[in-house]
């Protein structure tokens, strides 16, 4: 049984993502920066858009252009925060995690993200966001400076997600994963259909 437990925040917790513009946010970032060299990342089942504005701000990590992109592609995700729904399980999912340590850890920037969680009555204080100190997702560098908030240890914590780039960033910051929703997973992945499900598996 974990002592300690991540969320990922979009389409773990709270569906953003449905409804950001993406394609949108891409075009105005092409529009910003121009063309840019690919960079490898997890296979998901995000639509080309979506994939590519995460991908870029892989691509960009320690580039001074970084914040500029970032907060260009957050005026469209602020934008959709209104429309965003929970995911299934979410009420219940928070009671039954109230007394571990736990935080959010995501791929949308700090303030689309608390806008996220107040709009849907997330009480989670501890929240790491992309930001420029830390390499976002798939790197581990935002699971393990929650892990040092929390004052968690890796093998005491879970992180459960609904994406590859979830998958990779757990197994590189050594923390165990679930993934939950309806992404295909590999079959070494623990899969849940919703988050009672998944804390279910883990013993929560």
């Amino acid at each position: 049984m974990p002592h300690a437990v991540l969320f990922d925040l979009d389409r773990t917790l709270v569906d953003v993502q449905s409804f950001t513009d993406y394609a949108a946010a891409l075009a105005d970032v092409e529009s910003l920066i121009g063309t840019w060299a690919d960079v490898t990342t997890p296979e998901t089942d995000w639509d080309a858009p979506t994939h590519r504005c995460m991908a870029v701000l892989v691509r960009l990590a320690g580039d001074p252009r970084w914040q500029e992109v970032s907060t260009t592609i957050e005026q469209h995700e602020l934008a959709a925060v209104s429309s965003s729904v929970a995911m299934p399980g979410l009420a219940a999912a928070l009671v039954r995690t109230t007394s571990i340590p736990r935080a959010v850890v995501t791929l949308l920037p700090p303030g689309a993200a608390q806008k996220t969680l107040d709009a849907h009555g997330v009480e989670i204080p501890m929240l790491i966001g992309r930001n420029p100190g830390h390499r976002p997702k798939p790197a581990p560098d935002q699971l393990i400076a929650a892990m040092e908030a929390l004052g968690v240890d890796p093998g005491e914590t879970v992180m459960i997600g609904d994406s590859s780039w979830d998958v990779e960033a757990a197994s590189a910051a050594g923390c165990d994963f679930v993934g939950v929703g309806q992404t295909p997973f590999g079959r070494d992945v623990q899969t849940a259909t919703d988050l009672p499900e998944a804390l279910d598996l883990v013993g929560l």
